[in-house]
């Protein structure tokens, strides 16, 4: 059974941390790609929580930012993702939630932000 058991921690810890911030990635990258297609329809406005106003623009620091993040995770991901605490699966599951869902919808909102800023303060016009 403590076989058993540490592979799930193991599982957890290393799989379980990269898929939950590469879902939430995907989730908040959305955020950006949608509201950039629809663009011509003012109705929704509302999901550009971001308040990008050019779309074209929009889409390319979030084609940059995915660009940046995947090879920023290359070597963690070889490494075999975060260091291994053995701990409940409960508490491992709170903790993959709480830092890596919620870091990987905050990551991309403040770097798109960050990116789209100096593009469009770099003259970067469509």
């Amino acid at each position: 059974m403590d076989v058993i058991f540490l592979g799930k921690q193991i599982l957890i810890t290393r799989g379980g941390s990269l898929t939950t911030f590469s879902i939430a990635n995907d989730v908040s990258k959305y955020f950006v790609i949608i509201p950039a297609m629809f663009y011509m329809f003012p109705q929704l406005g509302f999901i550009n929580i971001l308040g990008l106003t050019d779309p074209l623009v929009a889409i390319t620091a979030a084609l940059i930012f995915n660009t940046v993040i995947i090879v920023a995770l290359i070597p963690l991901a070889l490494r075999g993702g975060v260091r291994f605490r053995p701990s409940s699966l409960n508490e491992l599951l709170r903790r993959n939630t709480l830092i890596y869902g919620i870091g990987g919808v905050i990551t991309p909102f403040v770097a798109i932000k960050i990116i789209y800023v100096l593009m469009v303060l770099g003259g970067v016009h469509w």
